[in-house]
């Protein structure tokens, strides 16, 4: 859950997530090692006298050549990693559809029978006291912890665009395809989302909440909702 004045990301929850906080962290050092050492040149520039053989500098256009494919190189390997596990569906344990509309969700659970919701925001003046205004709903998304999950992503009506930070998911929400990506939770809890594509007049008020328990409290859950 995000906090006031808050500079980092939210607590990992996904391995997914735990990569990309440690590929932003990566870049970040790549990123500063870059402006010190231009900030270096730039200040022994001004204090030192320049040379006036520009002409024939073969030794600096070697390493001005040959330094930015290595940072490119340092880039680009750790993420195409991370975009391949982030593509990685293999054998889910549970299957879940969502389905945008203005402005809610619906949800499936293609792996039981009947098993179908509408997930609508809690207006402020129904909001239970010590919860979210803004991100509680109705009906929350349970899913078993450390289980792999499939979401396919689609919509009824306008783009949209199923996010949920923690988790490291943002999945595209198009009328008439189906997106999917996959995820694991580490650790029991509940995780905000919000629809991250303008879709309208309320693109605001169509929260995503997803509580991760565990198994035996899941199976709980999902035989108590299809009976």
């Amino acid at each position: 859950m995000a906090n006031h004045s808050q500079f980092g990301f939210q607590d990992a929850s996904s391995p997914i997530m735990e990569e990309l906080v440690e590929f932003h962290d990566h870049a970040l050092m790549v990123a500063l090692a870059i402006c010190s050492l231009v900030l270096y040149l730039l200040a022994l520039m001004l204090m030192e006298n320049l040379s006036s053989n520009t002409v024939d500098a073969q030794e600096v256009e070697l390493i001005w050549t040959i330094l930015p494919a290595i940072v490119l190189i340092l880039l680009a390997l750790p993420s195409l990693q991370i975009l391949y596990m982030m593509d990685e569906i293999d054998e889910p344990d549970l299957t879940l559809k969502a389905i945008g509309h203005q402005w809610y969700w619906t949800y499936e659970y293609t792996d039981f029978k009947d098993l179908t919701f509408d997930s609508y925001m809690i207006p402020t003046t129904d909001l239970p006291s010590g919860h979210f205004r803004l991100l509680e709903v109705d009906h929350r998304v349970v899913i078993p912890m450390e289980s792999s999950i499939r979401i396919i992503v689609t919509a009824g009506d306008v783009l949209h665009s199923w996010a949920i930070p923690t988790l490291g998911v943002k999945t595209d929400a198009i009328p008439g395809r189906l997106n999917q990506t996959s995820f694991i939770t580490t650790r029991p809890g509940i995780f905000y989302g919000q629809c991250s594509e303008i879709c309208g007049a309320n693109h605001s008020y169509m929260p995503i909440v997803v509580e991760s328990t565990p198994l035996t409290h899941f199976e709980n859950w999902s035989s108590l909702l299809s009976s």
